[in-house]
């Protein structure tokens, strides 16, 4: 373990450390002649932030980019971007007049005196306060929805606005779009309470009225929201970050304030739905599930939809977008085990629903590894895992491998013909725990390879020669399986251990982070003339990984043997989709020997292959998420009757391909024996089990991966019969 950490530390790691202490000490030094040194100085402060920022990047980072005019370049396109990706705030004569700043934000960097972040945040905020003042104006009278035009959404596809009139004709269009959304919704819920006793209907005429009232009290909240939560510190920290970033996409800076808030956010025990919630552009979106938690039970919330309200049960829900995630987390949240909060979302297709959920006790034991066994034609044993967690602050602290081990001994006991590992959703973590895990399917051998700044790659090796399981074997991904991962179901894949099934690849992410202070001088130090000032800090992409067989991880991820579409296909999230991303590439092939199953790999995923390209249900999903995709590429009708027909043919085809994710017989699946004598202690765990059991049971793709691991076992059993002597 001790060598591991010296593995993943560097040499280059520590001596991009020892360069940044002197250099914040000589930075420190220079500037303390006047009273700029002060707290209360935030251009000095400014100054350091980015001094340190730019050695360490320089210094430290696996392989830095040249902080040059290219780079400049770089940074202030992806500073414009973050700020107003949307481009409805600032005008292409701002933009043009920011090209004076493409050479010197590296000069900036490299000490010389900020500039850019000044002038532009000044020409950003004046901007702001005159589009603040729009909406109101705008809707003060009532939208034609009869007229025939367009909105284009998408801000790829659009230019900025070369004048104000412009600006605020891309606005009125806007406005009209949001609120059209909301009266084609008010009039669907009239139609279905129409023939309800008391229910009174109201007119067209109140129900515009009332959805440009809607719209109104969102942008209320929208610039109420930019203006407290876009200070000058954040915006800063916007800009540090299209620094960050533009050296390479996982390579990000947190200021102090925000560093503490992910801590205590990541750290107790509450009572909600077990989701984190992230801001876009004013709106609240999820950025991820907590496994086990009443979002991720109830299979009705991904990754990037948009929560537009939140309501307590029965009560007026409240449409939080704008708001900040801090206060929307405080309506999700509550004090009371089993309350119900309702939330309407908008899907990544546009498709909107109201999903009700009850609040639980959010732990982290429901991330474990957990385990079942479906019968089939064979009985096979399934293993979750939702990350590759592990407790590094305690010496008997949960690991995944540890856990996995005894989830493989439970379905060992039971006498399952195989095993399927399912990495689905799993972003990754602990590296170690991921070798340790591959060597309960292999003898010995290398595992993965690591590579630091400069530095001979060093290979991770399971070293222990037992074998925990060696029969079939399938390994599940998708898009979101990345990092540990990637690693994990690489090595399964070089050694043809198993086969390895999911969407057309993972993730891509062959790179390790470590969080390093841009402050590391101590503040007992002989140098040190005060209490170091907190300037935040940057979690830096050290290290990357490569397979055994010597190609990169990174931005291709891992192509399954057997490719299965899904709805991630057509979507542009991975990192092959950023161009910041560092590139693949490969070193030296690993010493290692492929295992001898005892069926014919090629054969089966050559089989199991046609299958999935001759089945209907599969060509289903991938033609309906490829024209779900490519309505979000189209310029939105504004005409009240064109707009509802678009609508009705993507609910239809979102409720289509729901239907088709879903087995129409549930599999016959349940826990082990060891685990419902221990369920059976719990009644609350039996009951999130059950609800787990069932969800999993009419999974599509744990069929599919079915039908490939009964034909591993058929050939394993025919191969395992020798012929009688004569």
């Amino acid at each position: 373990m001790q060598k591991f950490a010296q593995i993943i530390m560097g040499k280059k790691f520590l001596l991009g450390l020892a360069v940044l202490t002197a250099a914040s000490l000589f930075v420190a030094f220079r500037s303390s002649g006047k009273s700029a040194m002060a707290d209360d100085n935030p251009k000095s402060r400014y100054v350091r932030v980015l001094r340190n920022l730019g050695i360490l990047l320089e210094e430290a980072h696996y392989n830095p980019k040249k902080v040059n005019d290219d780079f400049s370049r770089q940074v202030l396109k992806k500073f414009e971007d973050d700020l107003d990706g949307d481009k409805n705030i600032l005008l292409q004569e701002d933009i043009d007049a920011f090209k004076k700043f493409e050479n010197r934000i590296d000069d900036e960097i490299h000490g010389k005196e900020i500039e850019s972040f000044f002038v532009v945040n000044d020409v950003y905020q004046k901007r702001l306060q005159e589009v603040a003042g729009l909406y109101t104006e705008l809707l003060q009278k009532p939208f034609d929805f009869l007229v025939n035009e367009s909105v284009i959404l998408d801000p790829e596809k659009r230019n900025f606005a070369k004048t104000a009139a412009e600006r605020k004709e891309n606005w009125r269009k806007r406005l009209k779009y949001m609120a059209l959304d909301r009266m084609v919704t008010m009039q669907e819920d009239r139609e279905k309470n129409k023939d309800k006793k008391d229910y009174v209907a109201k007119a067209d005429s109140t129900l515009e009225r009332e959805a440009r009232d809607q719209v109104r009290k969102q942008m209320d909240r929208y610039f109420s929201t930019k203006k407290n939560r876009e200070t000058k510190d954040e915006i800063f920290s916007t800009f540090v970050n299209a620094i960050t970033s533009t050296m390479d996409p996982h390579t990000d800076y947190f200021p102090p304030i925000d560093l503490r808030s992910f801590n205590e956010t990541m750290s107790g025990r509450f009572f909600g739905i077990g989701a984190q919630l992230k801001e876009e552009d004013g709106k609240i979106k999820i950025a991820n599930l907590v496994s086990g938690g009443p979002a991720w039970k109830s299979g009705e919330l991904k990754e990037n939809d948009e929560i537009i309200k939140i309501g307590q049960a029965k009560e007026e829900p409240v449409d939080v977008t704008g708001y900040a995630v801090t206060d929307a987390v405080k309506l999700i949240r509550g004090a009371d085990k089993g309350s119900e909060v309702r939330l309407t979302v908008r899907k990544v297709d546009g498709m909107i629903k109201v999903v009700a959920l009850q609040r639980d006790e959010i732990k982290l034991d429901e991330t474990f590894a957990k385990s079942a066994i479906i019968t089939g034609e064979h009985k096979v044993g399934y293993i979750y895992l939702p990350e590759f967690y592990a407790d590094f602050e305690r010496p008997n602290g949960a690991r995944c491998a540890v856990d996995v081990a005894k989830e493989v001994e439970k379905l060992k006991a039971e006498n399952v013909e195989g095993i399927v590992l399912d990495l689905r959703g799993n972003g990754g973590g602990s590296l170690y725990d991921a070798v340790q895990m591959a060597g309960l399917f292999i003898e010995d051998g290398p595992i993965c390879q690591v590579r630091s700044r400069g530095d001979k790659p060093n290979v991770l090796r399971d070293k222990d020669k037992t074998i925990l399981y060696s029969g079939p074997l399938a390994v599940m991904v998708d898009g979101t399986s990345a990092s540990a991962s990637e690693i994990f179901a690489a090595a399964i894949q070089d050694y043809k251990r198993g086969v390895v099934i999911g969407s057309t690849s993972t993730y891509g992410k062959g790179t390790v982070q470590r969080n390093i202070p841009l402050n590391p001088e101590d503040e007992n130090s002989l140098f040190a003339q005060r209490k170091p000032e907190d300037l935040g800090t940057v979690k830096l992409t050290l290290q990357k990984f490569y397979r055994i067989n010597g190609g990169a991880t990174q931005l291709n991820g891992v192509t399954p043997d057997l490719v299965i579409p899904d709805r991630l296909d057509f979507l542009k999230f991975r990192e092959k989709d950023n161009p910041s991303s560092l590139v693949w590439d490969e070193i030296s092939k690993a010493d290692y020997q492929t295992w001898n199953p005892a069926y014919d790999f090629n054969s089966i995923v050559k089989t199991s292959g046609e299958e999935v390209k001759n089945s209907k249900v599969f060509t289903q999903i991938r033609e309906k998420a490829k024209w779900l995709f490519e309505q979000n590429d189209k310029a939105v009708s504004l005409s009240l009757v064109t707009f509802k027909e678009e609508q009705k043919k993507v609910k239809a085809t979102y409720k289509e391909l729901e239907e088709l994710y879903k087995l129409s017989k549930a599999m016959d699946i349940r826990v082990s024996q060891a685990d419902e004598q221990r369920l059976a202690a719990d009644k609350d765990k039996l009951e999130k089990n059950k609800r787990w059991l069932k969800q999993l049971s009419t999974d599509i793709y744990v069929d599919e991966t079915m039908k490939v691991m009964s034909r591993m076992i058929g050939q394993a059993a025919v191969a395992s019969v020798k012929p009688a002597k004569g």
